[in-house]
């Protein structure tokens, strides 16, 4: 066998191989085209006119293409049947209110499906259902069937181009008197097929059931921007100017867009550290309330102040201008008293120890009860060298300021007084010193005195002739004459002393010995 032979059965066998994988791909786009289920997701959407629309042709989703057109067959309604295979992964989701429309591609007449896997929604709202199946038995068994109701086929601009010029306006004008014939009894289903073949229609009949739905809140949006808008016609100036002023600023702001980025950019890292500060102004202002609150009941107060203040100031102004006219007679006579400041505080430093002292000694009185304990001294010192008689106060005691005071072993001329003298005093020298003691004391202090230096009451009488007020006579008016006077403390019932009342028969100069012995 020669070489060219064997290159002979070489080709053929490889124009063989590859009859068979051309048939072999046939086989797989037919029964694609027919329906048959490859594994894709495949669509069978069901139009009222599929013109122009051939297999192989595109379909898209916002612009990108997602798929290709399979097969095309009529179906038992006098519709379009296009199958359409979904080839990208990620629009493999068509839901009950997806949509597809028949678009021109190109000026020769292609056309290409776009669809809509779903309508728009508020973010957070659930999903539609998906398209369902087609239960098997049927036409397109497997695929997703989606309704002649959510489909469009607009008629083409070039069609209605064409219905200008004759002969084709003699035809529109057959076809349409055919069609008037055909559907006379079919007038819902002309309708029908109008909106599917324009969808703006059906945008707009939807958008005119949904105003529908609203009338009464369109009614009062009416009367409400009625009112609202009366203010601004009234200064529709101001508004215009607001207009044109914001026309500048927006102007303005378009001048700096970098900045205006690199603010928004900035934004929530600010807005992150403003969380936590507002939350510390939120402690701070929980924690200043009760401040405020007590500033509020003064505030009343504070406002006067602040009335008065002017007042203040003028009257303020007179003195600092007195001081300003006294300054230079003053500060000449500051200045002189820095000597003396130096002497004060060479004082000051001098008695810092006395201060001490005497703070402490303060101190242990006040914590001891020093203080008290002095007092009482004074008092009940006072109570003892005083009393107190029907006559009026006596003094019991007398400080004697003289050489007698200093105590001594060997007596001192002069000092040779006794409290009680048994040597009575005659002669001459005694009614001399009678008439000097008259001289200088009363009658019954100097009776008082007498007994005092040892003479008996008798003798006090006899030294001192006269009459004394009875202790009757002394209690004053207002009591029976003959009855004895009733005692009464010094100082009043609370006192708790009581003063010796001598009878009327008894001597006076021994009731008054007995008064003093007794502390009245």
């Amino acid at each position: 066998m020669s070489r060219q032979t064997e290159g002979w059965r070489r080709g053929a066998a490889g124009v063989a191989v590859a009859a068979c994988a051309a048939a072999l791909f046939a086989v797989v786009l037919l029964a694609t085209s027919a329906g048959g289920s490859s594994g894709g997701y495949t669509v069978r959407a069901i139009f009222d006119d599929a013109a122009n629309v051939i297999p192989g042709e595109d379909v898209k989703i916002a612009g990108a293409k997602v798929g290709t057109v399979g097969s095309i067959t009529p179906t038992p309604q006098q519709k379009a049947a296009v199958v359409l295979h979904i080839a990208n992964p990620g629009f493999q989701d068509f839901r009950v209110d997806a949509s597809c429309t028949i678009r021109p591609q190109a000026l020769i007449g292609e056309k290409f499906v776009d669809c809509l896997p779903t309508q728009p929604r508020v973010e957070g709202t659930p999903l539609p259902p998906p398209l369902p199946k087609i239960p098997d038995g049927q036409e397109g068994a497997g695929q997703r069937l989606l309704p002649v109701e959510n489909t469009h086929s607009p008629v083409d601009v070039d069609l209605l181009g064409d219905i200008s010029r004759l002969p084709e306006r003699q035809r529109l004008t057959i076809i349409i008197n055919e069609l008037g014939a055909g559907l006379a009894g079919r007038g819902s289903d002309l309708n029908a097929v109008i909106r599917r073949a324009n969808p703006a229609l059906q945008e707009l009949d939807k958008v005119l059931n949904i105003l529908a739905g609203e009338n009464r809140v369109l009614a009062d949006l009416a009367v409400n921007s009625d009112v609202a808008l009366a203010p601004l016609a009234a200064v529709r100036n101001r508004v215009a100017s607001f207009i044109a002023q914001s026309n500048t600023v927006a102007q303005a702001s378009a001048r700096h867009l970098k900045a205006l980025g690199l603010n928004l950019a900035l934004f929530p890292p600010f807005l992150r550290q403003l969380g936590p500060a507002m939350e510390r102004l939120g402690r701070f202002a929980d924690q200043t309330t009760p401040v405020f609150t007590d500033l509020g009941v003064a505030a009343p107060a504070i406002n006067q102040a602040f009335t008065n203040l002017p007042a203040f100031s003028s009257s303020s102004t007179a003195f600092l201008e007195s001081v300003g006219k006294n300054a230079p007679k003053t500060g000449p006579a500051l200045v002189a008293t820095q000597p003396l400041l130096r002497r004060l505080k060479s004082l000051g430093a001098a008695a810092n120890p006395f201060g001490s002292n005497f703070s402490e000694l303060l101190s242990s009185l006040r914590n001891s009860g020093g203080l008290e304990r002095i007092l009482d001294f004074i008092f009940l010192g006072a109570g003892s060298a005083n009393g107190y008689d029907a006559l009026g106060h006596f003094l019991r005691a007398e400080g004697v300021a003289n050489i007698c005071l200093t105590y001594a072993i060997v007596p001192a001329p002069g000092c040779s007084a006794k409290l009680f003298s048994t040597n009575g005093a005659t002669g001459a020298s005694a009614r001399a010193s009678a008439a000097a003691v008259n001289n200088t004391t009363g009658l019954v202090e100097a009776r008082t005195l007498a007994v005092l230096q040892g003479a008996t009451p008798a003798q006090a009488l006899a030294r001192y002739p006269g009459s004394a007020p009875t202790a009757g006579e002394a209690s004053g008016p207002g009591e029976a004459g003959g009855t004895a006077p009733a005692a009464h403390p010094v100082g009043g019932a609370s006192a708790g002393t009581t003063y010796y009342a001598p009878s009327a028969e008894s001597s006076g100069a021994s009731g008054l010995l007995l008064n003093y012995l007794l502390g009245n």
